[in-house]
């Protein structure tokens, strides 16, 4: 099921999901790829198949918020940018955030994207 709007927060080995409506929340998890690749003699095969995998649970959702700690969420940035840029234009909004429970980051996401809807449109210049 497809929602208004989602908001994802995400470390390096969890991203929780949660797509709503109004009245109506789906919740998602998608957990990191435990493996090591001596190719690269890290874990970038695994962390790019993670963020492949979050970007798959969003694909669709008009509107998203992404919360979780600085150096992770900006890290999802940049592979965003580098090798999902068609997401980028649903991507409303980055904060900072703590772990937060289910209830708390729905809450939170619900107060992040009401102010987003009462913002006006910019004015076409010469309107």
């Amino acid at each position: 099921m497809s929602q208004y709007h989602a908001v994802v927060w995400i470390d390096h080995h969890n991203a929780f999901i949660h797509q709503f409506s109004a009245s109506e929340v789906e919740s998602t998890r998608v957990k990191d790829h435990k493996h090591f690749t001596h190719q690269h003699g890290s874990d970038v095969r695994a962390i790019h198949e993670f963020y492949a995998d979050v970007c798959e649970a969003l694909k669709g959702v008009p509107e998203i918020l992404v919360t979780g700690a600085r150096q992770s969420h900006a890290d999802f940035r940049h592979y965003i940018e580098k090798h999902r840029p068609q997401l980028m234009p649903a991507i409303k909004g980055w904060e900072v955030s703590e772990r937060l429970s289910d209830a708390q980051l729905v809450a939170l996401a619900r107060k992040y994207f009401d102010q987003v809807d009462r913002v006006p449109p910019p004015r076409a210049a010469g309107a």
